[in-house]
């Protein structure tokens, strides 16, 4: 059996126990043009050039016509059958271009605390993992694929990472012993880098309720490497009092099912429980939920009288553009443990939902609509200066006969009370007194008269 067989065996066996495993998804082969600064892999007669000063391990699958190379300073070529190179004059192929040599990017770019470098070798439709677990957790099996090479820096800052086992060169560490021999070989030191380091862990997790992933400390350091394409900062949420989950780096809209369980409760039973039979009907479509055991806030616990560490946390997000689908399936939730929570092995739940979407879905909605309300504040505050140089006797409405004397004697046509309040008030007759009540079917504006309204 091949080396590509032996993982096949191997993956099916995890698949069997229910163990959860993660496959590193980067390399540094050759013939992978995101490898290569022109986005290409180099064209026939280009010049290579690799980092001088770095050391890694190259899989080489084609045949490459080159005019020369700068090679690293520590290496190797793995060749595939029918790999290898050879040698080509400068500029051999005209839509080449020779301005640029072919430069092979550094590759010590790839953390293992990256979230984006790994992939669930077990994910289901509909099912994601906040951004802690999207790392290799405690008891997870390790995959570095064997038809690639790779390269991975541990840490900086989080300590030994520790796993279940890790599966590299076709042969499968799950002793402590073996995998410390491998990392200090040539090979192992050609594949790992960095000031952390990687140990491993045989023993399973042996709770139906689950385990929890176990990179509380490395959080900081995963999110640091979440964020670094943009910045550091998280990206607006498109809605107002966005929630931020336990293991997640920033926030997020939709909503949190937080559940109190008993010994009879089976956290595969439940993720399956949701992929069908809710997440499958029609109203749900589009959602994504992430179930894992998790710790308790302190705070929470002590306001929730539980002695208990863990809890399961059920996050609902939207996965498309609709919007209100994650509180409506959380408050389904909320009923189904009603009614079935005994069976479940549930014995309490919580739920909290994000707030409205911001207008537009975007933060420039969100600034216009900061923007309307401004402009509504400013309009009162106008009035309420008006309001008060009126009754200071600083502003004065002058009647059109006072404005132009020669004009009195002109007919006005319609009578307005609103501007002649002075007159208006005596000349309008007087409401009939109502017995059963003190309102009145009229009042005089302050802003134009100085009479006072009753209410």
């Amino acid at each position: 059996m091949g080396a590509r067989g032996r993982v096949l065996l191997w993956l099916q066996l995890c698949a069997l126990t229910q163990a959860a495993y993660k496959v590193w998804v980067p390399n540094t082969n050759f013939d992978d043009a995101t490898n290569w600064s022109q986005n290409r892999t180099p064209c026939t007669g280009a010049a290579v050039e690799f980092p001088a000063d770095k050391t890694l391990s190259v899989l080489v699958r084609e045949g490459h016509s080159i005019s020369d190379m700068l090679l690293p300073l520590d290496g190797e070529f793995v060749l595939a059958s029918g790999a290898g190179f050879g040698a080509a004059d400068a500029g051999s192929r005209p839509d080449c271009g020779t301005a640029a040599r072919a430069r092979f990017l550094d590759p010590d770019r790839f953390l293992w605390l990256d979230p984006r470098l790994w992939r669930p070798g077990d994910a289901a439709r509909g099912l994601f993992s906040v951004d802690a677990e999207r790392v290799p957790c405690r008891h997870d099996d390790v995959v570095f694929p064997a038809d690639a090479s790779f390269r991975v820096g541990l840490g900086p800052g989080a300590g030994t990472v520790r796993v279940r086992s890790v599966q590299a060169l076709g042969q499968t560490f799950a002793r402590d012993e073996d995998l410390a021999a491998f990392l200090a070989s040539r090979a192992g030191r050609l594949r790992f880098h960095g000031p952390g380091a990687l140990s491993v862990d045989p023993e399973a997790c042996a709770d139906p309720s689950g385990c929890v992933c176990g990179n509380a400390e490395a959080q900081p350091w995963i999110c640091a490497a979440l964020l670094q394409p943009l910045g550091g900062g998280c990206p607006q949420a498109t809605c107002l009092e966005p929630l931020r989950p336990e293991g997640q780096c920033c926030d997020l809209c939709g909503a949190v099912v937080s559940l109190t369980h008993g010994s009879a409760f089976d956290l595969q039973q439940y993720r399956a429980r949701l992929l069908h039979a809710f997440l499958a009907l029609p109203q749900y479509q589009g959602l994504q939920v992430a179930v894992s055991k998790v710790l308790r806030p302190p705070g929470l616990r002590e306001a929730s009288g539980t002695k208990a560490d863990t809890e399961i946390q059920v996050v609902l997000v939207e996965a498309g553009p609709e919007t209100g689908g994650a509180g409506r399936l959380a408050r389904a939730l909320l009923e189904d443990i009603a009614e079935h929570g005994e069976a479940l092995g549930v014995l309490s739940a919580t739920t909290r939902e994000s707030g409205a979407p911001v207008w537009g879905g975007t933060a420039a909605g969100l600034a216009g609509g900061l923007a309307a309300s401004g402009l509504l504040v400013l309009m009162v505050l106008l009035a309420g200066a008006l309001l008060l140089l009126r009754r200071e006797g600083r502003l004065r409405w002058r009647r059109r006969d006072e404005a132009d004397p020669a004009r009195a004697g002109a007919p006005r046509g319609f009578h307005n009370p609103l501007f002649y309040a002075a007159d208006s008030a005596e000349a309008l007759p007087a409401p009939k007194s109502d017995q059963r009540s003190s309102s009145r079917s009229y009042f005089l504006n302050p802003l134009f008269g100085e009479g006072e309204a009753e209410a």
